[in-house]
């Protein structure tokens, strides 16, 4: 069933990303060679999920969790960047800038990050309050106090040794604020009540946590091809990690709490949250 619905979401989502009108040109190239390479869409299908878990219509919110999957690719084209991370690939692919040049690809993810606006304010999402809201919110998420926030913090934190609260710290903005918000951008626009959003918003934070504990797992023990990357790339750039910090076995014990909260803030909604349930034992067993 979780393979169905998941699928199901998919569809919609690549659907809508092929649908949204592109100008053909070099600019269009950089950027759907990044957006179309695959990835596992997590942020917008936490959104359509949690719609309907408030009792929403996913396909009422589309454009708005396609927006999502926009900021998402845009930060990994940034990340991959020689300054950065320097990865040359991605998803099993040449990184943006090895294809296209650092400029275009720099470009190419500012691009990516205004059109993910343009999309959130499309007439058609109805609901200007909610729209209002949720453009705020996903503005904070994806900037200084949330996604770049943490990344600032991350790159200044390379060749130091962190605490277990500045390891949570660093992630709860650089992976998880655009995965709260991906969950809070669901049930808003699906018209949820505040308690309903209150438990989607535990629920994300605690699987933001858990999806950047898997990842520095995998970047120990993960397999290069199946990840689309080289592994151990934080090891090499003297990040401070849950495995540096943990062990690996320290490292597993927290992703499983992490899970386990995750579940627990599901509880209000019962049957309407089956596959909201089965995620965050996906992003528990993932090898990917």
């Amino acid at each position: 069933m979780f393979k169905e619905t998941f699928q199901r979401y998919l569809t919609m989502i690549d659907e809508t990303l092929t649908q949204l009108p592109w100008d053909k040109n070099s600019l269009y190239e950089s950027m759907h060679y990044s957006l179309i390479g695959g990835g596992k869409r997590i942020r917008p299908v936490l959104a359509l999920a949690s719609a309907e878990a408030v009792g929403g219509n996913p396909k009422n919110i589309l454009r708005a969790a396609v927006a999502l999957e926009l900021i998402h690719t845009y930060s990994l084209i940034h990340d991959d960047l020689p300054a950065m991370d320097n990865d040359d690939y991605r998803r099993g692919r040449l990184s943006n800038h090895k294809v296209f040049g650092e400029a275009q690809a720099i470009l190419a993810g500012d691009a990516l990050l205004t059109y993910a606006f343009e999309l959130l304010a499309d007439s058609e999402l109805g609901q200007p309050e909610r729209q209002l809201r949720i453009i705020r919110e996903v503005a904070v998420a994806a900037g200084k106090d949330g996604m770049v926030g943490g990344q600032v913090a991350d790159v200044a934190a390379e060749g130091k040794s962190l605490t277990l609260n500045e390891i949570e710290e660093i992630h709860k903005a650089k992976t998880g604020a655009l995965l709260t918000v991906s969950a809070r951008l669901g049930g808003i626009l699906a018209g949820g009540t505040e308690e309903q959003i209150g438990a989607l918003t535990e629920y994300a934070q605690a699987l933001g946590l858990a999806f950047q504990i898997k990842d520095d797992i995998l970047d120990i023990v993960g397999d290069s091809e199946t990840l689309g990357k080289p592994t151990g790339s934080d090891l090499r750039q003297g990040k401070s990690t849950y495995v540096s910090l943990l062990g690996l076995e320290g490292a597993g014990q927290q992703l499983h709490a992490q899970t386990l909260k995750a579940l627990s803030a599901l509880k209000p909604f019962a049957e309407r949250a089956i596959f909201l349930n089965e995620l965050a034992h996906y992003i528990e067993e993932r090898k990917h």
